[in-house]
């Protein structure tokens, strides 16, 4: 079984229970700043996990909708507006959303180049003409850099050991996580995700078509730096 379908589950939700709804709020500050010079229709969460940019979204009285993969993280906050899809092929009509946002490195999930760029693919067919995309991207070369080769923490009783590599062949980050509580056997998942330079999304945004126009390095609005901590890529669909 796909790794992404195995790990986003109760123990992915407690390792990540740091990404919470004031860092959430802070984010869809820096979307509003961006895009905010008119009122969208309709915002698609694309990868929308247990929710929290979907609710700082609607908080705000926009039409945002999510959309993910996981079963368990879509029946957290039952009562936000999200359903079930694939990112590949979104359960959604053509140009269907003003505003499409993809938090937390949740591109570059799949095995084979073909397979990501179809996503991109997916956000040009459901997007308006005109509508803007975010699409939030670890920094590959920060990564790298600071790559912690394992590491040890306890989170509610749950001892948690985490082993981390680079595969330059696949150019994967990958991520195991063991986890160890009383009374149950071991959970072991793997997290593995496909490390894109700048220029390399920014081609297949254009390939894709979509025009990329800004390239941001935080949630500050910095301009994208070699030693950013993020890559967040901004732009529209040509009108």
């Amino acid at each position: 079984m796909a790794w992404y379908k195995e790990w986003f589950g109760e123990d992915y939700l407690d390792l990540y229970s740091h990404r919470d709804a004031g860092e959430a709020e802070k984010h869809i500050d820096f979307v509003e700043r961006l895009f905010g010079n008119s009122t969208p229709g309709s915002i698609l969460d694309l990868a929308c996990g247990a929710g929290r940019h979907t609710a700082a979204l609607r908080k705000r009285g926009l039409r945002a909708l999510g959309v993910d993969l996981s079963p368990t993280l879509l029946a957290q906050n039952p009562s936000l507006p999200r359903v079930a899809g694939d990112m590949r092929c979104l359960p959604f009509a053509n140009e269907s959303f003003d505003w499409v946002l993809n938090f937390f490195t949740s591109f570059g999930y799949f095995e084979s180049e073909r397979e990501n760029f179809r996503v991109l693919e997916e956000i040009v067919r459901i997007l308006e003409p005109g509508g803007h995309f975010l699409i939030d991207l670890f920094n590959f070369d920060q990564v790298i850099a600071n790559l912690e080769p394992s590491e040890e923490s306890e989170i509610r009783g749950r001892k948690i050991s985490i082993e981390r590599w680079y595969d330059s062949q696949t150019q994967r980050i990958n991520k195991r996580i063991r986890v160890q509580e009383e009374d149950r056997q071991p959970r072991c998942y793997l997290e593995s995700v496909r490390g894109y330079q700048p220029d390399e999304v920014a081609n297949g945004l254009k390939w894709a078509g979509l025009t990329l126009t800004h390239r941001f390095g935080n949630f500050d609005a910095d301009p994208f730096q070699k030693d950013s901590e993020r890559l967040i890529l901004v732009g529209c669909k040509p009108s």
